[in-house]
């Protein structure tokens, strides 16, 4: 019975490939094809990424484009406009750089590209990720110096203008702004207003909150960001992109350490041509346009935002009525809406891989904990999920609660 309303969604998007001049005979066989193989439902992911997407999303990925034809060259101007629209900043002042692969990519793409030759990077760390960066630097062979910080408190602010002032050597200030390690948001605006102070250069890592938190670039004196097209803004994965002050990043010529992530050259190359220097992920930026209409019909970065939040607020308020704990203070500012990690039971029947197969069962799927210093696992609030959808998981983790009697 579920296939029948999935074959004649189908046999309606089948009829509008005009372009594949697709026979009727053909579109049945191709439509018994996919139902054949096709499971009933795919699982939902309470995940910090790759998500959930939306039916939408992934029908979009379904055509095939000439990586030089000017229809799909058409998508790449659209797919970067409507990045920068989203930012709430202009093309006058910001470029949008679009790279392939995942969000690391991006990331190692920046550190790379943009941090002088005989440059230093200060790493503000309070998480897996920025520990990733320090990794990035130090294959790269470029000066870095660290902050390291608690997992579950946010970079101090003195501590930072200290060491600003005492290393005169630093020149760009690199921090996480949704660390999915904890789910820790940090304050990039406050930090912001430090690294200005010092006048050097500001890149964040915002991989996991762009498109759901806002952020006020001119507020922050943000130089150069980062995310990827299979967070927030939900899409699939298969690129990323940086949003980069021109100001600063026409200076950033001949500094990258990469052929391949070269951020300037990216840049460089498609506003020469409009292309990708190297094949791009057409699917993937089909995918993403259909994205950018999603976000936008539901309110934009306030509309994500709204319902990110009430996921998050439902499953800390039910977790917590189950018997689970929160790793971080679920009413401090900087518990963010992106993900929660909460504690393991004390409970001598906890099995961490046992409750997670009991719940992936029920085509349900949570993260593994990242955090350093606590046993923890990971709930997911963004993507293309709905409270009711968290209802449903917090309903199923009460049943497993029960049935693997972790609390009296």
């Amino acid at each position: 019975m579920y296939l029948l309303p999935q074959k004649r969604r189908f046999y309606r998007f089948l009829r509008s490939l005009h372009h594949q001049n697709l026979g009727n005979n053909s579109q049945k066989a191709f439509c018994r094809n996919f139902s054949s193989s096709a499971k009933p439902v795919d699982k939902l992911l309470f995940t910090p990424g790759p998500l959930t997407t939306s039916y939408t999303v992934k029908a979009a990925a379904l055509h095939d484009y000439g990586s030089r034809d000017q229809k799909f060259m058409d998508v790449i101007s659209e797919v970067k406009s409507g990045l920068l629209s989203l930012a709430n900043v202009s093309d006058s002042d910001f470029a949008c750089v679009l790279m392939q692969g995942s969000g690391t990519y991006s990331v190692e793409s920046m550190l790379t590209s943009v941090v002088p030759r005989n440059g230093c990077v200060l790493l503000l760390i309070n998480g897996a990720y920025g520990h990733r960066a320090a990794k990035i630097l130090k294959y790269a062979g470029i000066d870095f110096e660290v902050l390291v910080f608690p997992e579950n408190e946010i970079p101090n602010l003195d501590m930072i203008d200290q060491t600003l002032k005492s290393t005169p050597k630093i020149t760009d200030v690199f921090v996480v702004h949704s660390e999915t390690t904890s789910g820790i948001i940090n304050p990039i605006d406050k930090i912001g207003k430090v690294v200005k102070k010092h006048s050097k250069t500001y890149l964040i890592d915002a991989m996991s909150s762009f498109g759901a938190i806002n952020i006020d670039f001119q507020r922050a004196n943000i130089d150069y960001l980062v995310s990827s097209a299979n967070k927030c803004i939900e899409g699939i994965p298969g690129f990323a992109f940086c949003i980069a002050r021109k100001e600063v990043f026409k200076l950033s010529e001949g500094n990258a350490r990469s052929f391949s992530l070269d951020l300037f050259d990216q840049d460089s190359a498609s506003n020469k041509t409009g292309q990708f220097r190297f094949t791009p992920p057409t699917h993937a930026l089909l995918a993403f346009r259909q994205a950018l209409k999603e976000i936008k019909a539901e309110g934009g970065v306030e509309g994500r935002f709204s319902r990110y939040k009430e996921n998050r607020d439902l499953c800390i308020s039910r977790m917590k009525e189950i018997g689970f704990e929160p790793y971080l203070d679920a009413d401090d500012e900087s518990s963010g809406c992106i993900i929660t990690s909460f504690r393991y039971p004390k409970s001598e029947n906890w099995n961490f891989q046992s409750f997670y197969e009991k719940l992936s069962e029920q085509n349900m799927l949570i993260y593994p904990g990242k955090v350093s210093n606590a046993d923890c696992f990971r709930i997911g609030h963004i993507g293309r999920i709905t409270p009711n959808d968290t209802a449903k998981l917090l309903d199923t983790i009460e049943d497993i609660s029960l049935s693997m009697k972790l609390f009296n």
